[in-house]
């Protein structure tokens, strides 16, 4: 499955001690790994801002930025449609606001990111386990 290789090129999923094996979670529960990564990196990030550890923060805001990616190139705007392209264009948006937040050590911006990721997150949770299977390969 693409998305399977996609977050093993990415590698991030080691790197927040998630329990799941890769090779059995389903799409779904890929995605919400990645979104768990993420926000993982996020929160650190905004520690080391807060804390102003530089090389720490530009850290995880690097790996947070490779997770968007991730999701990014998960997605299937044919089979998605409206949904995947304002997921997309929300997925770039985040990218742009964490440049912002690391350029200008700003834990604020990082913090909308986190909200806003909060929110797509509790929303791909609340999916149906009857609905989840789509689009599995």
């Amino acid at each position: 499955m693409y998305l399977h290789q996609r977050i093993r090129s990415v590698g991030e999923y080691a790197k927040t001690n998630v329990q799941t094996d890769l090779h059995s979670a389903s799409p779904h529960r890929l995605i919400q790994m990645l979104m768990e990564g993420f926000l993982t990196h996020l929160n650190v990030a905004k520690g080391a801002v807060e804390h102003e550890d530089i090389a720490q923060k530009g850290e995880h805001i690097s790996r947070a930025i490779m997770i968007l990616g991730g999701l990014e190139e998960g997605l299937d705007i044919e089979q998605g449609g409206e949904v995947a392209e304002n997921l997309q264009g929300l997925y770039r948006y985040l990218r742009g606001r964490l440049l912002v937040a690391s350029k200008d050590n700003d834990a604020q911006v990082l913090s909308e990111v986190i909200g806003l990721m909060v929110d797509i997150k509790s929303a791909w949770d609340a999916i149906p386990d009857e609905f989840r299977h789509i689009g599995k390969q």
